[in-house]
């Protein structure tokens, strides 16, 4: 950290004036893509607080599929604001020279990033109700940009929705972790493709997170527009309510803060344009569908470097989520219910017992003792050991279940790992119909199981038990 302050000490004499010192520097707790952080300076005029963002590891960027790369993102947030459009202003740009890594400077906003806190707490109680209407307008705005005037057209990569499934899970491809979920949904994607738009500007992560909130005066500005491109806007409305952004708050379907109606309304006032349900729902499969294939991506960066933390991996987990989410879009229907083997193990200590001490030593001595990032990353940690104690609990009975279902399903037999693999190309290759009940229901079996390891009060995982429920109820 001593080496980062003494360049952007060098930086900042040059390109801020009236600067004087930086009293300190503290790495953000969010953003597992990019990091951030914040910098506390003391200047002519009193102390003032700037934002950096930059690449992981403080290293050049190579541009990942989809990423426009943080010097374009700069240069985009300052057509944003020509816009009207709340965005940070941006003080600097990253060179090569400044041996830094990509990235840039920019003004501190005064809000709350944290999605959980904006959905949940009572502090955004009075400001929560107009938050949708807000997002519509915003958007709204984002997507009237005039691509030519903008110089857009020379900066963004156009993509149809068709192109984008098909990149997405090409993506996923390569990882090559057979997730027979995934490549169904992709098929159902490239079967109800939208109908066509005008290409607009699309922020392409526009939802909660990404939005600095006041408590006061709602939206202050919208961050991360990394991986914006131009395409059909329709992909910012439906992101924005795809379930993993609503923390919990599943009934209200817009960042879990607000009403699709309100949305909708405030996008309207502005555009005079609505999209249809069929869109909508097309692009919050598609929502879902990417960030199932985008958590593999994190596990896929913890593997190959250079940003090693204990929170990528851990997001890959959360892949099981979009998934549930997946077959309630799709495929909602009774799951079947393994349940725990209680075996005696005779070993002292047993693998279970290893894994709670640390769990508990990180919860209790070390959550004490950490701090900011550290504190967070604490936490990440010992959460990821929650989700071995479950696997070593259930993992063994499931994988049976899992397999006489592949046995059943495939008609033949084989081992676990080759019989899924084998199940994944059917659904890839297109040689199963995606309404095949006993495929839809093998799908919504695994699916569950995998969440109800990773993340077992996950809201999409108790809506898919109740709708199994009500159906079980009906055929009383």
């Amino acid at each position: 950290m001593n080496s980062l302050q003494t360049k952007l000490d060098r930086i900042l004499n040059r390109e801020l004036d009236g600067f004087k010192t930086i009293a300190s520097i503290e790495r953000l707790t969010g953003g597992a893509s990019q990091e951030t952080f914040s910098i506390d300076c003391q200047t002519v005029s009193g102390p003032l607080r700037l934002a950096l963002r930059r690449a992981p590891g403080g290293v050049r960027q190579s541009k990942e599929a989809g990423s426009i790369g943080l010097t374009a993102e700069a240069v985009l947030l300052d057509i944003a604001k020509q816009q009207g459009i709340q965005v940070p202003n941006i003080l600097y740009s990253l060179k090569p020279e400044d041996n830094i890594g990509d990235g840039f400077l920019m003004n501190w906003c005064e809000g709350e990033t944290l999605g959980a806190k904006i959905a949940k707490s009572e502090r955004f109680e009075n400001i929560r109700p107009s938050l949708a209407r807000q997002c519509g307008e915003i958007l709204a705005k984002i997507h009237s940009t005039d691509l030519s005037k903008s110089g857009l057209k020379t900066i963004l990569k156009e993509i149809s929705p068709r192109d984008y499934v098909k990149v997405t899970w090409e993506d996923y491809k390569r990882y090559e972790t057979p997730q027979p979920m995934i490549d169904y949904a992709a098929q159902w994607l490239l079967k109800n493709l939208p109908e066509p738009t005008i290409p607009s500007l699309v922020h392409n992560d526009f939802r909660n997170g990404n939005l600095i909130v006041s408590e006061n005066s709602g939206i202050v500005a919208v961050l991360d527009w990394e991986v914006a491109h131009i395409g059909d806007p329709n992909r910012d409305l439906g992101w924005l309510c795809t379930p993993s952004w609503r923390f919990g708050q599943h009934a209200l379907p817009v960042g879990g803060f607000g009403e699709m109606e309100d949305l909708l309304e405030g996008y309207s006032s502005v555009t005079g344009t609505t999209p249809s349900a069929r869109s909508l729902k097309f692009w919050q499969v598609f929502g879902s569908f990417w960030w199932a294939v985008h958590c593999l991506t994190m596990a896929h960066h913890y593997r190959h470097g250079p940003d090693k933390t204990v929170e990528r991996p851990a997001i890959g987990r959360r892949s099981s989520e979009c998934q549930i989410d997946l077959v309630n879009f799709l495929i909602p229907g009774r799951i079947t219910t393994v349940e725990q083997q209680n075996e005696v193990q005779k070993n002292i200590p047993t693998d279970i017992e290893l894994l709670t001490s640390v769990r508990d030593f990180l919860r209790s001595d070390i959550a004490e003792i950490a701090k900011g990032r550290k504190k967070f990353l604490n936490l990440v940690a010992s959460n990821s050991l929650d989700i071995l104690i479950r696997e070593n609990k259930l993992g063994r009975p499931f994988e049976q279940h899992e397999l006489d279902g592949l046995r059943s399903l495939l008609r033949k037999e084989g081992e676990l790992d080759d019989l899924r693999q084998e199940l994944t190309m059917l659904i890839r290759n297109d040689n199963t119909t995606l309404d095949n009940p006993f495929l839809q229901q093998h799908l919504r079996d695994t699916v569950a199981f995998r969440v109800s390891v990773d993340q077992p009060t996950y809201a999409g995982l108790i809506t898919a038990r109740q709708n199994s429920l009500a159906l079980k109820a009906q055929a009383l």
